[in-house]
């Protein structure tokens, strides 16, 4: 019994180290893209901040033409919600805090009366959806871990198309915003009508020394797809970044928990072959007391 025991101590030990070695590997994976995805997401930053700039100074050069682009809308009768997630699991709760998050929001808008167009961006989205008997109009797949700006085109398409026919007023987006490597969070925005912010690098109110050329409401219709496309792709680098980033701490303490268990299994197995020992010393001397007792 014992013996059996100690082959079967034996397998379980060999079976937590293979797959310890597995998250271990992808533990320096995932250590090694965070680097890359960080850059990715400082190199970004330029053109979106001068998108915004330029989508400010146009606004602010002409209310009037900018109405129906920028700020809130007066009434919402049907809203496109745009989440992303990644196209893999084994990342902690990354991709269920955003899937949370988007259910929330689609629950609450439909209790106000408000019809929901749902965007999924992310392998993992359509099976959770489905499973809560979410309709998912569009899902896109497949670039969730490198993202490039031709990524970000036609998901920025989709989302805009029901918005620009005046189907839907309202464009929102659910993702993960990367902060720093040890803060990321879920995050709701405003994608259209466009809501563009005062920060840094915009200027401040325009004193008519600037000239557009074409006129401004010719201008927004060429930036506004422009500066959504800008806004999806910064959301696909923050998201990567985040799924790199989660992933990275999921397998390391996955191979802590590795280790921690190899480490109780082999105390247990000693213990087991350290009784199987005792026990045929028992038996060899209760053999011998018995042969001497024979004699």
């Amino acid at each position: 019994m014992a013996g059996g025991q100690e082959r079967t101590l034996r397998r379980r030990i060999k079976s937590v180290q293979a797959t310890r070695k597995i998250t271990k590997a992808m533990e320096l994976i995932a250590a090694s893209q965070i680097g890359r995805a960080q850059s990715r997401i400082v190199a970004n930053r330029p053109y979106r901040a001068g998108m915004r700039r330029v989508v400010l100074e146009a606004a602010q050069g002409d209310p009037a033409a900018a109405g129906a682009l920028l700020g809130e809308p007066e009434s919402v009768t049907c809203a496109v919600v745009v989440a992303i997630v990644g196209d893999r699991g084994l990342s902690g709760a990354y991709n269920s805090s955003v899937l949370r998050a988007t259910e929330r929001l689609v629950v609450d808008l439909q209790s106000k009366g408000v019809q929901v167009r749902l965007i999924a961006v992310g392998k993992k989205s359509l099976a959770y959806f489905r499973f809560r008997g979410l309709t998912v109009e569009r899902q896109f797949q497949g670039f969730a871990d490198r993202p490039s700006f031709a990524d970000a085109r036609p998901v920025a398409a989709a989302a805009a198309a029901p918005f620009v026919s005046g189907e839907a007023q309202q464009v929102l987006l659910v993702s993960t915003e990367f902060r720093s490597s040890s803060s990321q969070g879920v995050t709701t925005r405003q994608l259209l009508p466009l809501v563009v912010e005062a920060h840094d690098d915009a200027p401040g109110e325009l004193k008519g020394y600037t000239e557009f050329e074409p006129e401004v409401a010719t201008l927004l219709q060429e930036l506004a797809p422009k500066a959504l496309e800008s806004e999806v792709f910064t959301a696909l680098l923050e998201g990567a970044a985040c799924f790199h980033t989660s992933q990275q701490r999921a397998m390391a303490a996955a191979t802590d928990n590795a280790d921690e268990l190899s480490r109780t299994l082999r105390r247990t197995m000693n213990r087991v072959r350290q009784d199987s020992i005792t026990t045929e010393i028992m038996e060899i001397v209760g053999g011998a007391e018995a042969l001497r007792s024979g004699k």
